[in-house]
């Protein structure tokens, strides 16, 4: 039997974000469930930035104001006594308390309003497959994807509202910004340039209709353009690390995204699993040696006739080998995701898709968790919205890592020889790409040092450095400590935690993951 506090970090692990670390002595005082819930949602309220006009306001002397209040944030959450309550109940109560670490880590080490000019980008045409878009950012944010088209006149005013903050938001952040990290501004300066070129494709799409939004759209690319000018000028005068160092990663894993692992440990963990995957990879490539090259899709009638199949075919094995509790809105989430057919040169996760469209569809579990969180939303009001500051990647990121090869060992790949070679790449990038996380964090890789690892680290040549991914996926793991290491090690926790569960139920125990409750089923 396990002690209190290890059950509770199993429950933290299986319910929340698929992370341990939820222990802690409980206050001296009663309280009931609904005392927490009042407290999220004033916390809720408490950490958004003040607004003026609809534009966020991020100067030094407004945000010292709500982090000197912190302090009674967190004295209202200690008087609450959780002892008596139920697992998940006080599994929530561990939550807001990981939330409020952290704005804490924000204003102390992070500082994204002052460091990062990436954390300006406010405008996105696609949707994240995470419950709130990775990273930090800017609050107030356009969420373009999320519109239907041809607009409504809704829509359409809604859109204007967000873009019209822009110019008034990047003016201030020539103010703010005061950080003198070279990676984070250099790279910054890209993620600025595609918003650029983000407003003029859709100002381009809406062609002669919706004049005034159009207008806004325009005014707003602009001043990015001349927000990433300014910042072009200033770059050369950057020149410190970007990395929040060993010790701020260590405090981070612990007390914002709960886990138990420190950075040296975790840099142990994903080097360990590189070389499994490059291991594991020779022995399939020796099985597989006297079977032809495996071609990747090469038209839009291949890839409009396989990637359907593909979905069928994987949703068919989790039916038939009882894998999964699947529900009526899974099979759609994928089919909405298939896409159309990309010729030309092919970044690393399309290497994969294009040779086995299955594989893929693995860590396509992302959308049966975004499609849930809309038809069967979470009783727990504190997870029943994203949790802040990425605190879902343990679980999201770890889950969706985790499945591919689980589904792999339940016989996913039977029918067909090759995808055992191709799980093991993935998890060969996702280990290359995690160990640039944690040295650029300790300042002993730059973030072209970090694309060049994880380039020369995944197999065949697929993570091209001369692609946008490699750079793309660091410039995301400098700015949010601890996302790149998330896929593995959530991966790893959730293995963890499958085999106590299998240990605690013996013969009772089956593999089948309940995808409603979270949890595996007798």
């Amino acid at each position: 039997m396990f002690r209190r506090s290890r059950r509770l970090v199993w429950a933290c692990m299986l319910t929340a974000v698929a992370a341990a670390g939820c222990g802690g002595e409980a206050p001296a005082s009663g309280s009931r469930y609904e005392d927490l819930a009042a407290l999220f949602a004033d916390w809720r309220a408490f950490q958004r930035p003040a607004v003026a006009d609809g534009v966020p306001d991020y100067t030094e002397a407004t945000m010292a104001a709500p982090y000197r209040a912190l302090a009674g944030m967190r004295r209202r959450l200690d008087r609450i006594d959780t002892r008596g309550w139920p697992v998940n109940e006080q599994v929530d109560w561990h939550l807001v308390r990981a939330e409020m670490n952290g704005l804490d880590f924000d204003h102390r080490v992070l500082r994204p309003w002052a460091n990062n000019p990436a954390f300006y980008a406010t405008f996105f045409p696609s949707q994240s497959d995470q419950p709130a878009r990775e990273g930090p950012l800017a609050f107030g944010a356009v969420e373009l994807w999320s519109h239907a088209f041809p607009l409504s006149a809704d829509s359409a005013a809604a859109i204007e509202r967000g873009v019209r903050i822009i110019p008034a938001l990047l003016r201030q952040a020539k103010g703010n910004l005061v950080g003198n990290g070279r990676d984070l501004w250099a790279f910054g300066i890209g993620s600025i340039r595609e918003q650029s070129a983000d407003l003029e494709q859709f100002a381009a799409r809406l062609g002669g209709g919706h004049a005034g939004l159009k207008a806004r759209v325009l005014e707003a690319k602009r001043a990015t353009d001349e927000f990433a000018a300014w910042l072009s000028s200033e770059a050369p005068r950057k020149t410190g690390p970007s990395g929040i160092g060993v010790q701020h990663y260590d405090w981070y894993l612990r007390n914002v995204h709960l886990v138990p692992y420190t950075w040296r440990e975790q840099l142990v963990l994903v080097e360990r699993e590189l070389g499994r995957a490059h291991a594991f990879l020779a022995y399939e490539e020796q099985r597989n040696r006297e079977l032809p090259p495996q071609e990747p899709v090469a038209s839009a009638e291949e890839h409009a006739a396989r990637f359907p199949a593909a979905v069928s075919e994987y949703m068919a094995f989790l039916r038939d080998r009882d894998i999964l509790a699947v529900r009526a809105f899974m099979e759609p989430a994928l089919l909405a995701r298939v896409g159309a057919f990309r010729p030309g040169p092919r970044e690393f996760f399309t290497e994969i898709d294009y040779r086995d469209p299955v594989i893929m569809r693995t860590h396509g579990y992302h959308w049966f968790d975004l499609a849930r969180m809309t038809a069967e939303p979470h009783a727990s009001p504190i997870r029943r919205v994203p949790l802040l500051y990425n605190l879902f990647d343990s679980r999201t990121e770890g889950l969706a890592t985790g499945w591919g090869e689980m589904m792999l060992q339940a016989g996913m790949s039977d029918p067909r020889p090759r995808p055992r070679a191709l799980i093991y790449i993935l998890v060969a990038q996702r280990a290359a790409r995690a160990i640039g996380d944690l040295r650029m964090h300790a300042n002993q890789f730059t973030l072209e040092q970090a694309a060049a690892f994880a380039s020369a680290n995944t197999p065949r040549g697929w993570l091209r450095l001369d692609g946008n991914l490699v750079r793309g996926e660091q410039h995301l793991y400098l700015q949010q400590p601890a996302y790149g290491t998330s896929y593995l090690v959530g991966k790893m926790q959730i293995e963890q935690l499958m085999g106590v569960r299998r240990r605690q139920l013996g013969g009772a125990f089956t593999v089948r993951w309940d995808s409603e409750n979270l949890r595996w089923v007798r």
